[in-house]
């Protein structure tokens, strides 16, 4: 897999069904920008319905992405059909930036293109001085052990017993090295928690 954009030669071991997958910036061209919010809705509709809850809400989202101090990358198949997108958010002077958001085509996960697209957010963070990539990740359908619960007052003790119990991403996110940093209880409503990670990029 090929980033493209400000390191064009840097490489992904793999590759996507016999072709190279590009990971390359946004931009302002509004076919993409839509094929982008489509995308958006249609990932987070079945876990996350109020997250984008229409085409506007999930065109404004993109269209900010394209801002100062935010990186936006999409994974684009041979005929640049958008297969995934992921954005960054500079936060603390450029010492930690917010990955926010990802998502990935539901026909096409499982063939690593979330995880190209960490990576390239990682490098690209890097690139700019960034110290910690952190995230947050929201429980609002039951998916972990700690939703659906009372985490107040022993909250560290839920965290250390978390349990994936429908394929919440924060498993996902583990396996590229991040880290359960905290959680806030009732964020999204009773019993719907938003769960805090982070990974350290440099050493």
């Amino acid at each position: 897999m090929q980033r493209l954009g400000s390191s064009p030669h840097r490489m992904y071991p793999g590759h996507f069904w016999g072709s190279l997958m590009k990971i390359v910036d946004l931009n302002h061209d509004e076919g993409t920008i839509h094929q982008v919010a489509a995308l958006l809705m249609k990932g987070f509709k079945d876990h996350w319905p109020n997250a984008w809850p229409d085409l506007d809400a999930a065109l404004d989202e993109v269209r900010d992405s394209l801002g100062t101090g935010r990186i936006s990358c999409i994974a684009i198949d041979d005929d640049r059909r958008v297969l995934g997108w992921i954005g960054g958010i500079r936060e603390y002077s450029g010492n930690a930036w917010e990955l926010h958001p990802l998502v990935v085509h539901p026909d096409h996960q499982g063939k690593r293109i979330g995880r190209a697209l960490v990576a390239d957010l990682e490098m690209r963070v890097v690139e700019q001085g960034g110290v910690t990539i952190f995230l947050g990740t929201d429980d609002e359908d039951g998916m972990t052990s700690i939703a659906n619960v009372d985490l107040y007052p022993n909250v560290w003790e839920h965290i250390a017993g978390i349990k994936n119990l429908r394929r919440h991403p924060y498993e996902f996110y583990q396996k590229q090295g991040y880290v359960i940093v905290g959680v806030i209880p009732d964020a999204n409503g009773v019993g719907k928690p938003d769960i805090l990670m982070a990974k350290r990029m440099v050493v």
